[in-house]
């Protein structure tokens, strides 16, 4: 097990997705519902689906596709995200 990989995607995704709209949700769901345990389970269950999904779907890309090749498309991506999000 690669202790230092998951160290760095833990660091990278805890550091990327803080303040984000997801956690803004959760902390809405918590705040109107009164019930944190609830909301709590119920946003590990659906990160643990996503992200076992984003797994095995980059294991199978990384396959068939150069890794630099999908960190440009995914760099793209975000860019035009980030760029639809300003001009709305």
């Amino acid at each position: 097990m690669d202790w230092k990989l998951i160290a760095t995607v833990f660091l990278t995704l805890l550091l990327a997705e803080m303040g984000d709209k997801t956690q803004l949700a959760v902390l809405s769901f918590s705040g109107s519902s009164g019930k944190w345990l609830e909301v709590f389970i119920g946003s590990i269950l659906a990160f643990l689906v996503l992200t076992l999904v984003a797994s095995l779907i980059g294991s199978k890309i990384h396959n068939l596709v150069e890794p630099k090749l999908v960190k440009k498309i995914a760099g793209v991506l975000f860019l035009l995200i980030g760029l639809s999000l300003i001009i709305k």
